[in-house]
């Protein structure tokens, strides 16, 4: 092993000792934990070489050594490879996540695992689905005057609004219900409002007011996949490292709040792992922050998830976490009809 190498494994010793301890790694502790096939004093000098590199520091006289920023990113660039998860964690993963009955239940369930397994805030963003059709309308009168308006796409979402109408007799709404059906089946939701022009120009005036209603309703509803739809889960998580951030947690939920800050997170997201500690990320109130974020999906339904937590990160065991977690969701957006 070379010089170079050598102090890369006393980098890496240094980085796992201190994500799990806390405490400031001293050369004795590494030479008592880790195989590192060098006396003591070689140690020494590699730390020496390393904290004169910028790589780690001592926190106070006679203490041990901690990474810093830059010594966890060398440590994150040079990682070979990411152990993979067991078969019992893979299992598991796959168990609970294949419960889910729709894409609302699979996005809930993710963020959820995905914060419990990391133990930090996990973030999911929803896939949009530029190329989404519609699928069916549904009319169901809620009373006599109240209708419940459903739209269906093929990506598998079902949105809904309310309707306020004067009382109109079943057949009316089977008839718009009907109608409607024949001119949106199978349109591009972007398409949608364009179909549904020249309702006005129905002939019977009950059907006309009736339709144009209806359509109102359905463009409303569709709305809402037009929106980008981030979801969060185990900001109490950040408790558990309150000590590791200089000031209090406030910044970084007040960040976390901002979903524009979380999109520009997820535009830097390159390949299907991306991490970026401290200042490297995009807003100040993530600045004492490490976010590990990766992609899934792929052409129009393309999207992201990430944890976000202290620098003083398991690092391999986030990204190990990230990238299988979007491989399942990659996966469950392949198997929808």
């Amino acid at each position: 092993m070379g010089t170079q190498e050598r102090r890369l494994a006393v980098l890496r010793a240094i980085v796992s000792d201190y994500v799990s301890t806390r405490e400031p790694v001293g050369s004795k502790m590494l030479v008592e934990r880790y195989d590192l096939g060098v006396s003591p004093a070689t140690i020494r000098n590699d730390m020496a070489a390393l904290e004169d590199a910028g790589f780690i520091y001592q926190p106070h006289t006679s203490a041990g050594r901690i990474p810093t920023v830059e010594g966890y990113r060398l440590f994150v660039d040079r990682l070979a490879e990411l152990k993979p998860m067991s078969a019992p964690e893979r299992h598991a993963i796959e168990r609970f996540l294949s419960e889910a009955v729709d894409l609302d239940d699979v996005i809930e369930r993710t963020v959820r695992l995905l914060a419990q397994l990391t133990r930090h805030v996990a973030v999911v963003q929803y896939p949009r689905f530029n190329a989404a059709r519609i699928v069916r309308i549904e009319i169901v009168p809620l009373t006599s005057a109240r209708l419940l308006v459903i739209a269906i796409t093929s990506d598998g979402n079902v949105t809904e609004r309310e309707l306020t109408i004067e009382p109109v007799e079943e057949h009316l709404l089977t008839w718009v219900r009907d109608y409607l059906n024949d001119l949106a089946c199978g349109q591009h939701l972007q398409d949608v409002p364009q179909v549904f022009t020249g309702l006005d120009q129905i002939q019977d005036p009950n059907k006309s007011k009736l339709a144009q209603s209806v359509a109102a309703a359905v463009e409303e509803a569709l709305k809402d996949e037009e929106q980008e739809r981030i979801v969060v889960a185990g900001t109490a998580n950040l408790a558990r490292f309150g000590t590791d951030f200089a000031g209090t947690i406030g910044p970084v939920l007040d960040a976390l709040e901002e979903h524009v800050t979380l999109l520009r997170l997820f535009s830097a997201t390159t390949g299907d792992v991306t991490v970026s500690i401290g200042d490297e990320n995009p807003h100040q109130g993530l600045a004492e922050t490490a976010v590990v974020s990766g992609g899934y999906g792929d052409g129009d339904a393309r999207a992201h998830l990430a944890v976000v937590g202290p620098v003083r990160m398991d690092y391999p065991g986030a990204m190990s976490t990230v990238r299988a977690l979007s491989a399942y969701l990659t996966h469950f957006l392949h198997e929808r009809p």
